[in-house]
């Protein structure tokens, strides 16, 4: 029997250890590399060629969603199984739109994490049922990608000089598109749309 080759991209040390452990319990998983974070997870998968990432969605770097997409991207037939501790169904949205095909809470049984790569390296998705209807039941994210792309910088602490400047917009561009967010989510003002905005989890 061949066993399920894994990557695994988590970055604290001693909950990267568990995991690696858990996993290497069962004799049809093995893990072949880790990562300790969301940019390195690419390369070492095009080095080690896993059948399934298992990536925590909040790593240095790039975050876990962005690095599945990427990941997808340059090796489709590697796929993703993502670990989150915040079950948001906007979360679930966006890992669903980054080609990921497990979503598996950090607080689930641990032998379901083994099921999960099983099911994952299998081509079946994997999704906490009360987490998929929570997403079903939940509103569509409002804001388009370019307000979104505003409201994540504005969420690290960027002003609008700042903001203009990544995305080469002006700073009364970028202001327009901060009331237009701000005017959308019904918050108070931009701290309340990044609040409203991170718990949905329609930004990182």
């Amino acid at each position: 029997m061949l066993a399920v080759k894994i990557l695994l991209a988590e970055d604290v040390h001693m909950i990267r250890g568990a995991l690696i452990a858990l996993l290497e319990l069962e004799p049809d998983l093995r893990v072949i590399a880790s990562v300790d974070r969301g940019d390195k997870i690419v390369e070492a998968a095009l080095a080690s060629r896993p059948d399934v990432a298992v990536v925590d969605i909040d790593l240095p770097g790039i975050d876990g969603l962005t690095a599945a997409a990427e990941l997808h991207r340059r090796l489709p037939d590697c796929r993703t199984l993502i670990l989150t501790s915040l079950g948001r169904p906007g979360t679930l949205r966006r890992a669903l739109a980054s080609q990921v095909t497990g979503f598996l809470l950090k607080d689930a049984p641990p032998d379901q994490l083994a099921q999960a790569v099983r099911s994952v390296a299998a081509g079946r998705r994997v999704i906490d049922p009360q987490l998929a209807l929570a997403a079903w039941d939940s509103p569509e994210n409002p804001l388009s990608p370019r307000e979104l792309e505003v409201l994540r910088l504005a969420a690290r602490g960027a002003d609008a000089a700042e903001i203009a400047g990544c995305l080469f917009l002006s700073q009364g561009t970028v202001r327009n598109y901060l009331t237009a967010i701000v005017a959308k989510l019904n918050a108070r003002n931009r701290i309340d749309a990044v609040r409203i905005a991170e718990e949905a989890g329609w930004i990182p």
